[in-house]
């Protein structure tokens, strides 16, 4: 059983899971934490017709129908579409917490996270940084990173959201090494014997130490290391040719040293077909790569294509 959480409820996560179910993209048994208020709500502003069932618990799944646990956080009148807004924040980000603790108690065999807003979330949760960060917490796990795929990028981060100072600081051999292992491990259950690369820090990988002495300090060793283990590790090589070199197929994945350095070349290729993989994480969750989208909120232009690929990409982890 995989449980969808239903997102930011003045963003596109309702619409988007609506959409998808009344186009049969969703294949499989599967079940909304969420708010049976917003979704109804959102049924009938856009006239998808969805028929909902309101489940007793994760067990209740009734064929032909969208299937939703209802938290009872919020109701229709709650909801202020394309707004910030601390109680709904809240709200998705108890979808989020609950679905975790499920998932670690082997209620549900993975999870896909639709989108919550940061910032609103911070209002009643000042230390939030993002789901990764939120479920590693319940999971009590320190060792995890972020996976984005696609069919023509995938890339790991050795930090994601903090400064760029503190991703500086953060670019140490043991870190390095950890992602580059936990790259390995997930790519592996795919494909044997996958090439990863390993993206400098600096500007042509610190051009020997003329831009910095990461390269040289932390990141070779690391990459040297996990060769020594048996990985078909490479780098650190130039930040400004190594995704295009990866989308060219000569690596199976980039292990990026910062956010942006991994975000912006995954966002341009494929920004609608990605997917956010937590790697290292004792439950299994993906997740869509992009945000609430409040701008076109309730309006049914948001994309399905994301949620799609990171519920085929839950499934295919798990059956793994």
């Amino acid at each position: 059983m995989i449980v969808i959480t239903m997102g930011d409820g003045n963003g596109v996560g309702p619409e988007i899971i609506l959409k998808a179910y009344a186009g049969g993209e969703l294949q499989g048994d599967f079940i909304v934490m969420g708010d049976l208020s917003v979704l109804e709500y959102c049924n009938e502003k856009l006239g998808y017709g969805v028929a909902l069932h309101k489940a007793a618990d994760e067990t209740d799944i009734v064929p032909g129908v969208l299937n939703v646990l209802d938290l009872g956080l919020l109701k229709a009148e709650d909801l202020t579409p394309g707004q910030v807004d601390a109680k709904v924040a809240a709200a998705s980000r108890e979808y989020v917490a609950r679905a975790a603790q499920m998932a670690l108690e082997g209620k549900f065999t993975a999870m896909v996270t639709l989108p919550v807003n940061k910032e609103a979330i911070r209002l009643t949760d000042p230390d939030f940084t993002g789901h990764t960060e939120l479920i590693a917490g319940i999971c009590d796990q320190t060792h995890y990173t972020m996976m984005l795929a696609s069919n023509a990028l995938t890339v790991t981060h050795v930090s994601t959201h903090v400064s760029m100072e503190q991703s500086i600081r953060n670019c140490k051999k043991q870190r390095i090494l950890e992602v580059i292992r936990l790259t390995w491990d997930a790519i592996s259950r795919f494909k044997e014997c996958p090439k990863i690369a390993v993206a400098g820090l600096n500007p042509h990988s610190g051009e020997n130490g003329a831009f910095g002495r990461q390269e040289i300090e932390e990141i070779t060793p690391a990459v040297e290391e996990a060769v020594a283990q048996g990985m078909n590790a490479f780098g650190p090589i130039p930040p400004d040719t190594v995704f295009l070199r990866a989308y060219k197929g000569e690596f199976d994945a980039v292990v990026c040293m910062y956010h942006d350095q991994g975000h912006i070349p995954m966002k341009l290729l494929d920004f609608e077909g990605g997917v956010n993989v937590s790697l290292g994480l004792k439950v299994v969750r993906t997740s869509v790569d992009h945000g609430t989208a409040y701008d076109i909120a309730y309006q049914g232009k948001a994309n399905t294509g994301s949620l799609v690929a990171a519920y085929d990409y839950a499934v295919k982890i798990q059956n793994r």
